[in-house]
């Protein structure tokens, strides 16, 4: 029997210590794009992609994403009060985008540990996950496309991405079967030594995942720092279930970067009407008066 996917995991439970000072008392995750905190963004491409439930790992300090996602019943009376219909529907939206839960990380042990975290709500269901740092624009979304494929094959799906070959060496690599045009993957390196890795193609932060991987992240040895990484059990799912590389083609914002951060700041804006033409303005006179 063909199985679909209706439930994503959100893992936000990492202290953002590349944001400091800015994430001492925040979560990272809360950090806005403009006006919008990222992980909305991420919510909003599963709710698109067609996830009915979201569980976010979350983790201590975290409570404002819970109260970002939730009902505001204060700050709906007052935009009503003063007619702003505009911004209350923005408002009340958010707490209608999907059924949302939270389970708590209670130790930041790794991208491994915060999907195991989530194993009672997912069940024996094939699952999507979806990492906080990367803003994927295409159309359809990233996660849509990786669903359609798990619905055809019935096997594991990650989203990868080319990146310049001096920078393998910072991301998980895969290394797809000579010859095959199905993506389909012969092994996963995380973070290969400069001149070592077997493609260009780099892990970027959306995954498909088979119910398996739980028994085997449970099973997992915890590596540097005691964290338990996913990219090892995935190595693993992939000698018992094949693993597929979605070649993903749109535009990908690494917001978990502070250059990428600013990146994604400016090119959201040019692309808001509201915004455009002035932020066009400003940086064509800030560049002539560098030049």
């Amino acid at each position: 029997m063909k199985q679909t996917v209706r439930k994503a995991i959100i893992p936000a439970g990492g202290l953002g210590t590349r944001f400091l000072p800015a994430t001492k008392a925040q979560p990272k995750e809360m950090l806005p794009i403009i006006d919008k905190p990222a992980i909305q963004y991420i919510v909003e491409e599963a709710v698109q992609s067609g996830i009915d439930s979201i569980v976010i790992v979350s983790g201590r300090h975290k409570r404002a994403i819970e109260d970002h996602f939730d009902k505001s019943f204060e700050l709906e009376a007052e935009l009503e009060e003063r007619g702003n219909e505009q911004m209350l529907a923005i408002v009340q939206e958010i707490s209608k985008l999907a059924d949302i839960y939270y389970v708590r990380q209670k130790e930041p042990l790794g991208l491994g540990h915060a999907v195991l975290c989530a194993r009672r709500f997912i069940g024996d269901e094939p699952f999507a996950v979806l990492l906080g740092d990367d803003i994927l624009k295409s159309d359809p979304p990233c996660l849509k496309q990786m669903m359609d494929v798990y619905e055809k094959r019935q096997t594991s799906v990650i989203a990868v991405t080319e990146v310049p070959w001096e920078q393998t060496h910072k991301y998980g690599i895969v290394d797809f079967e000579p010859g095959n045009k199905d993506g389909l993957l012969r092994d996963l390196v995380e973070k290969p030594m400069q001149g070592h890795a077997p493609s260009n193609w780099a892990v970027v932060g959306r995954y498909v995942l088979e119910p398996a991987i739980f028994d085997l992240l449970e099973r997992a040895v915890p590596g540097k720092a005691g964290e338990i990484q996913l990219t090892d059990s995935l190595q693993k799912l992939n000698r018992i279930s094949p693993l597929i590389g979605h070649r993903f083609t749109g535009k990908r914002h690494d917001v978990g970067d502070k250059l990428g951060f600013v990146q994604a700041t400016i090119d959201f804006a040019l692309e808001r009407e509201d915004l455009s033409d002035d932020v066009k303005r400003y940086l064509l006179e800030r560049l002539a008066q560098l030049s």
